[in-house]
């Protein structure tokens, strides 16, 4: 197989997974509400790598079958290769304004990553280098979507996994000769209603011990699984709403959030990466370079969520001609500022790549660690500049659909813009109410805060891997200088 059309992908998934959602499960997620108007969102994401004006950008030839893969599982050896791929990513989010964050890139990109450096993995054992290298050709050549979960259940948040009194978390229970069983849980899980398959990794620290080791594992299985359970957040689309315009990025871009449930699940051996070692799960992003090659990935994603935000920010202050006074000037160059802030640090991390020992390059990751750390900041001060700018015109602005009914116009007449006419302002207005007011724009903030973990143990992470002594060191050179200096 190569790159699935939209309507392979949709297809893929009509099978018997068991998603939850509002006290019921769904039968077909690809028409239930809920979800059917994103699914054709991320359908769309694959049917854009049989446009023949982008098959060269968003594709490559696979290395096993010379078929046009997708070229986020492109392994970078080189700086024109981190570009390559970062042009791809860049065409899928700014399709979807940067709005969906997990789409299959995130995960192909991250899975790469694992899959370049095999031979960590092979530590514990020859089996478990082999198995995440076949796992990755595996969704390689047959383009599926993943999700992953990473995290245990808020339970008992001032103790370590094994010594809470509530057994919750996702852990091995027993092994058979067919696989591991997993019982227990793990959040939280975005894009799991419309994914083919689920990757479940370490990412928090785990204790060298006997009683932690059932907790230390890496594996993947599909998301239709004997035992596996998707328990879906409500969703941020509004079922009532008069016109589509109405809620033009929630009703088609709310990814999903999940906890996973696991009751007795088999994960057999061969989808298993990492068994009962804490030794291997942590520091395995790093080790492997992973966290460097995703970082990039979600920097792109950042890239054009800005861009995405400067464009409604300037189209929303031109409509009423705001633009005209210092003070809008001034919001609008900060969200330029953060824009370009993050578009440098991409290339900076492409420019200064490095070789992995693993016979491929990874993006310099300090730069990268800049907007991880600064872009939750500036997501919500960007979201602040939107709604100041649409101040009392967010909250007054009709429903698209008064445009066709017998106050037409009225509304034509009086929501009229200084530059634009009722139509677009409407539009625009309620585009911009999408992202600064509405549960679908609350999500997107809380998901920037987080999604790439807790800011403040990311921020010791990084006190931690800066590279300070040679700044430290010239500091105090120069005060031995200045100490040994002749009077």
């Amino acid at each position: 197989m190569a790159v699935r059309t939209a309507s392979a992908y949709l297809e893929s998934l009509r099978d018997a997974r068991e998603v939850r959602i509002d006290g019921e499960r769904i039968a077909d997620v690809t028409t239930d509400r809920r979800f059917a108007a994103t699914a054709r969102t991320l359908a769309g994401l694959h049917q854009m790598q049989h446009d023949p004006a982008l098959a060269g950008v968003l594709t490559y030839a696979s290395p096993a079958s010379g078929e046009p893969v997708g070229l986020s599982f492109i392994e970078p050896r080189s700086e024109a290769d981190l570009a390559a791929r970062r042009r791809m990513v860049y065409e899928w989010m700014t399709a979807t304004c940067g709005m969906v964050g997990r789409s299959a890139d995130f995960m192909n990109i991250h899975l790469t990553g694992f899959a370049s450096a095999a031979v960590e993995f092979a530590r514990q054992g020859e089996q478990f280098g082999r198995n995440i290298r076949a796992y990755y050709e595996h969704v390689r050549e047959r383009d599926l979507v993943l999700t992953h979960t990473l995290i245990n259940p808020q339970v008992d948040r001032s103790k370590p996994v094994q010594s809470q009194e509530k057994d919750l978390a996702a852990k091995i229970v027993r092994e058979t000769d067919a696989g591991i069983v997993v019982r227990g849980a793990r959040m939280v899980s975005t894009l799991a209603a419309y994914s083919n398959e689920l990757m479940v990794m370490p990412s928090t620290y785990i204790e060298d011990t006997p009683e932690a080791a059932p907790y230390a594992f890496g594996f993947a299985i599909p998301m239709d699984t004997p035992g596996l359970k998707v328990i879906c957040r409500p969703s941020v689309i509004h079922g009532d709403a008069a016109h589509r315009m109405d809620w033009p990025l929630s009703h088609r871009m709310d990814e999903s959030d999940a906890m996973i449930v696991f009751e007795d699940v088999l994960v057999p051996w061969e989808r298993v990466f990492i068994h009962r070692s804490a030794a291997m799960c942590n520091g395995v992003y790093q080790r492997t370079h992973a966290m460097s090659h995703i970082m990039h990935q979600f920097c792109t994603k950042n890239l054009a969520k800005a861009e995405f935000m400067l464009g409604l920010a300037c189209a929303i202050a031109q409509s009423t001609r705001s633009d005209a006074h210092l003070h809008v000037q001034g919001m609008i160059a900060e969200i330029i500022q953060s824009t370009e802030m993050v578009r440098a640090c991409i290339r900076a991390s492409e420019a200064d790549c490095t070789p992995t020992p693993f016979g491929t390059v990874a993006p310099a990751p300090m730069p990268l660690w800049s907007v991880r750390m600064m872009f939750p900041g500036m997501y919500v001060r960007m979201r602040e500049i939107i709604q100041l700018l649409g101040a009392g015109g967010l909250v007054a602005v009709p429903s698209y659909a008064e445009l066709h009914g017998g106050a037409r116009e009225i509304v034509e007449k009086y929501f009229e813009g200084a530059t634009v006419d009722a139509r677009a302002r409407i539009k625009l207005f309620r585009l911009a109410f999408d992202v600064a007011v509405s549960s679908f724009g609350g999500r997107q903030e809380l998901y920037e805060r987080y999604y790439s973990g807790d800011p403040v143990r990311l921020a010791g992470t990084l006190y931690q891997q800066y590279p300070k002594g040679p700044m430290m060191d010239r500091v105090w050179r120069m005060l031995d200088a200045l100490e040994n200096e002749e009077p």
